[in-house]
């Protein structure tokens, strides 16, 4: 049997396109992805050595990866990573695989801690942070990909990351420590409940928001992923709700609270957001047109 680089190419692409239902684009794309690995190499040198041999061992273990996409599992969990915001983050079965969509969040956030905060907000963001720069907490981080990708582009900040799975958490640990950022901080959290006392200038989430009857959940890459981290309630806003009930005791003076949320729950989370008394509520759509993002600011009474 021919085991050559192309062979492989072409023969694959094909069985993925029918066991999967994949475009033979993204079909071929899975075949390079699975033999970079496999080889240790790029695409640019797998499209420079079309007619390269793998040796039996490189066969074999080609093979049993191909054996795990044909069974549907996520092309990340069998590679272990992802990319997401210009970075490479481990992932495992105990987190999210990081899409593309929740970049607008980073986006956001990142356009947030850019401004300077107004002299009233600096005074009282120091008698809660000790004097420290630009606070963010992110809840529910999984592989910890929006807290490292802020953390990365903003090293003035102070980031704080927290998770109730100390499997993700491990995971979470390792990207930063791959990453080599030393403005984060990792905790054991559900959602607020470590943080007793604590105040940020801007807290964001891509909580849970799908509904526990959604039939998506038994299909595709979410029959692989963390059901906790997916699913949230009987209309998918349960774990929404706790954090922007809990946030306004978390938010410094004029903070930020940005949530990713469904394509259908736009407006509600708008009404959730009004009815808890935060101001400056408002919807970001993504780069489909998608209502993605909603988030406001609260001003705490004096």
């Amino acid at each position: 049997m021919t085991h050559t680089i192309q062979s492989f190419l072409m023969q694959d692409r094909l069985v993925l396109e029918s066991a999967l239902g994949l475009d033979s684009s993204t079909a071929r794309i899975e075949v390079q992805m699975l033999l970079q690995q496999v080889l240790g190499v790029n695409r640019a040198y797998l499209l420079a050595h079309p007619e390269q041999h793998l040796d039996e061992a490189q066969a074999a273990a080609y093979r049993e990866f191909l054996k795990h996409r044909l069974s549907g599992e996520p092309l990340a969990y069998i590679l272990g990573e992802r990319e997401f915001f210009g970075l490479s983050f481990r992932v495992t079965p105990a987190t999210l695989i990081p899409r593309p969509d929740t970049e607008l969040l980073v986006e956001l956030a990142l356009g947030h801690i850019h401004s300077p905060l107004p002299l009233s907000r600096l005074r009282k963001r120091d008698e809660h942070s000790g004097g420290r720069g630009f606070r963010v907490l992110d809840l529910g981080t999984g592989s910890g990909a929006i807290a490292l990708s802020i953390a990365h582009s903003r090293p003035e900040a102070q980031v704080t990351a927290v998770d109730a799975s100390p499997d993700a958490l491990e995971v979470a640990q390792d990207n930063a420590k791959r990453l080599k950022l030393n403005n984060v901080r990792l905790l054991r959290s559900d959602w607020f409940s470590a943080l007793a006392g604590e105040r940020f200038d801007l807290i964001l989430s891509n909580p849970p928001y799908i509904e526990n009857a959604d039939a998506h959940l038994q299909q595709g890459d979410l029959r692989f992923e963390p059901r906790t981290a997916l699913a949230s309630g009987a209309d998918g806003l349960d774990d929404i709700r706790r954090i922007v009930a809990g946030a306004k005791d978390h938010l410094n003076d004029g903070g930020w609270l940005l949530l990713e949320h469904g394509h259908d729950q736009a407006e509600r989370v708008r009404d959730l957001l009004a009815e808890s008394g935060y101001v400056g509520v408002f919807s970001i759509r993504d780069l489909a047109g998608i209502e993605r993002v909603s988030g406001a600011n609260i001003y705490h009474l004096c």
